[in-house]
């Protein structure tokens, strides 16, 4: 039962691949977010070096670095970095933390399958003895002496 509760192995695989993916698609974003602050905040930002700080400073919930950025693109831009940056933090801090559960519980479950797998060995044993028993039934009820011979 608490098995079905717990991530399998290889959900806990999927969620560590997903993780890199997302880490590489947040390190695109900086990239990407460095060349727009820095074409969009000129006052603010002077080179795309300056433009990825920044981009950087917000996926990590910094802040800004400096000032606020000035224009509706770079406000914009700046918006969709902190939601994003935000997001990211969760699914890195919830990848992270469901290895630590997984191995925490992790003899518990071993437990709990140990108990299992003897349950069924038993339900197992206990099928055939009725299945016997009832043959015995039914053939003794067949040869009971006490029935007329057609």
């Amino acid at each position: 039962m608490v098995a079905a509760v717990l991530p399998s192995r290889k959900l806990l695989v999927d969620i560590r691949r997903r993780l890199v993916y997302f880490l590489a698609a947040g390190a695109f974003v900086v990239l990407l977010a460095g060349s727009g602050f820095a074409a969009l905040e000129d006052r603010a930002v002077a080179n795309y070096w300056e433009g990825i700080w920044w981009a950087l400073s917000l996926m990590t919930t910094v802040g800004f670095i400096g000032e606020a950025p000035e224009t509706v693109g770079g406000q914009v831009l700046s918006s969709i970095l902190m939601v994003s940056g935000f997001a990211l933090m969760a699914l890195v801090t919830a990848g992270i933390s469901s290895l630590f559960v997984r191995e925490e519980q992790l003899p518990d479950v071993e437990a709990e399958e140990a108990f299992e797998t003897q349950a069924l060995r038993l339900l197992a044993d206990l099928s055939g003895r009725l299945a016997r028993l009832e043959e015995a039934v039914a053939d003794a009820g067949t040869n009971d002496p006490a029935d007329p011979q057609p």
